[in-house]
């Protein structure tokens, strides 16, 4: 979370005032303004607003009747939910190695993609774009959706096009760790009618009983509940009103130390696939090795990650999913479900290597919207000198070692 407010607690106030906090058909409907208002800024005619980004990547599926049968598409370098959604509509996910962007690598999805596969789901990690251009064209190719997992990058952009509209749908995060945030809640949107109505009719387990069920075009089937309240509603149609802000001093802020740090011995970036419609949050550098990448991490003033220590957001770390915990009892685990054998279920820590290897030698930093030129200079000053030292280091290093 970025930034919150006196407008926030103002607008708690209006609903917990009107006494209407379930998302119903009063006339002030604060979810429902936010739907139309989110689906506006993103450029999609449908949204959705569910409990979690995890629900609108599942309720994506849902809308699209990805299930048994089918294999997913799903980056090794992602939140572990991103494979895990797959799985809860009972079909499997097949996980593809990133590219030097640490996105998706749309070389490997020509390689894993095969006749059982129905959908990509390409994820706009620590607010950098995918290709979305390869990407989409592989879809058209053989016939696959695309899900955009845009839960990192709230508001981004590839091409001048909003993350999460060019896929068939994109899902969306507001928890407390994303560039807007009412502590949880997520999104999705969509220009298909017929995936936003599934999605809709998944997400309220009540839609019986609804009052807008019968201008519905779909079979009303069995639900969960992802619903919000409405308070949620409010708060993120006050964030919303906060993200173009937002993401235009994290924009400053990231290229003015980009700027300060060009050409500068050691300093490599992580290429982005749209460096202007990158979110910004973070910035990430490129290193030779794992032990250059660990050292600059950890120097005064960095306060880098190097991206394989994240854990969560690893392949690797994702046990549920290795050791084929699909479900809750074995009769609904989609490992042991009978359209499923023959699919490519067989994981190992190891699988991804390029994944792997990329990860060890890469370092994040995050960017904070507030930092005024003081902080940005200091931090590139201290990632030029961590870098500086890298070279003073090496080059004890190999006259130790008589080079």
């Amino acid at each position: 979370m970025f930034r919150i407010g006196k407008e926030e607690i103002d607008a708690v106030a209006r609903v917990i005032e009107s006494r209407q906090l379930f998302r119903s058909n009063h006339a002030n409907q604060e979810v429902v303004h936010f739907e139309a208002e989110w689906a506006a800024k993103m450029g999609a005619a449908y949204s959705l607003c569910v409990s979690g980004g995890t629900c609108a990547l599942i309720a994506a599926l849902v809308g699209l009747e990805i299930g048994p049968g089918d294999e997913v598409l799903v980056p090794g370098y992602t939140f572990m939910a991103t494979a895990t959604a797959v799985l809860a509509v009972g079909a499997i996910p097949v996980l593809v190695e990133i590219d030097d962007s640490l996105t998706i690598d749309p070389e490997d999805l020509v390689r894993k993609i095969t006749a059982e596969t129905r959908a990509i789901i390409p994820v706009h990690i620590n607010g950098w774009p995918a290709n979305m251009d390869r990407i989409m064209e592989l879809a058209r190719q053989h016939g696959l959706a695309v899900v955009e997992d845009a839960c990192q990058s709230d508001g981004g952009s590839y091409k001048n096009k909003r993350l999460g509209s060019i896929g068939d749908v994109g899902c969306f995060s507001f928890n407390h760790y994303k560039i807007i945030s009412a502590g949880e809640g997520g999104a999705l949107v969509t220009n298909n009618k017929t995936a936003y109505e599934r999605a809709m009719v998944y997400h309220d387990a009540g839609t019986q009983f609804r009052p807008y069920k019968d201008e519905l075009s779909v079979p009303i089937f069995l639900g969960a509940q992802y619903r919000v309240s409405e308070i949620i509603g409010a708060i993120l149609r006050v964030q919303l009103e906060r993200l173009d802000g937002i993401l235009a001093d994290l924009h400053r802020v990231k290229h003015s130390i980009m700027s300060e740090l060009a050409g500068a011995e050691n300093i490599s970036f992580i290429r982005s696939n749209d460096v202007n419609g990158d979110c910004c949050s973070v910035l990430g550098f490129s290193f030779a090795n794992p032990s250059m990448a660990r050292e600059f991490a950890k120097s005064d003033g960095v306060n880098g990650i190097v991206t394989i220590d994240s854990g969560k957001h690893v392949y690797a770390n994702w046990d549920p999913l290795l050791e084929k915990r699909g479900g809750h009892c074995d009769a609904v685990n989609p490992f042991l479900m009978s359209r499923n054998q023959g699919l490519r279920c067989e994981y190992a820590r190891d699988m991804l290597p390029q994944t792997l290897e990329r990860l060890n030698r890469s370092v994040i930093v995050h960017m904070n919207p507030d930092w005024q030129d003081d902080q940005i200079e200091l931090v590139a000053n201290s990632c030029r000198q961590a870098a500086l030292n890298l070279t003073q280091a090496t080059h004890e290093q190999d006259l130790r070692e008589g080079k």
